[in-house]
């Protein structure tokens, strides 16, 4: 299976690149990482519970980065072993740009591939699942790195009267 996407990410490309490296931000982004170990240099030990169809397994793996051009691409590639559920391998190619306004323009290729049990579930139901990590890991990625927008409600003072969303889409 594989997925390709882009996303304009409103922040500096320098500041994108570090956050593929820290492993506070990887952790924050993996949907149900238990816990990630280690550095970008030497890879990254993981644990992540994931529920595939009717398969709940725990992953045990590790996280390398290949391919590195500073600033610019690189690879993460990540395999797991969920013992009797089978294991789950795939990479994440991910090239970086500038785009206007200051943003960078993150686009991805992830290719993923599974075994065990969780082959057997059906090649829709494990690419969909695939699909939908990719996508929770970058949406993720993209909310730890922006910096966080101005909430519309807290922009009216405290003694305004609210309005609701269709009073508050069509007033001004």
């Amino acid at each position: 299976m594989e997925l390709t996407e882009d996303r304009i990410i409103a922040a500096p490309r320098a500041t994108v690149w570090a956050a593929l490296f820290d492993p506070e931000v990887l952790k924050a982004c993996v949907p149900g990482c238990q816990e990630l170990t280690g550095s970008a240099k030497d890879g990254f030990d993981a644990v992540v519970v994931q529920k595939v169809g009717p398969v709940k397994a725990t992953f045990k793996g590790a996280v390398t980065m290949a391919d590195v051009v500073e600033g610019e691409s690189c690879t993460l590639v990540g395999e797991g072993k969920g013992g009797a559920a089978g294991f789950a391998k795939g990479e994440a190619r991910v090239a970086l740009e500038d785009a206007e306004g200051g943003a960078t323009k993150l686009s991805y290729v992830v290719d993923a591939k599974v075994g065990g049990k969780l082959a057997q579930l059906g090649s829709r139901i494990v690419d969909g699942f695939a699909r939908k990590m990719a996508q929770d890991f970058f949406t993720h990625f993209q909310e730890q790195v922006e910096p966080p927008k101005p909430d519309a409600e807290s922009a009216e003072p405290d003694d305004a009267p609210k309005k609701g969303w269709l009073k508050r889409t069509f007033s001004s």
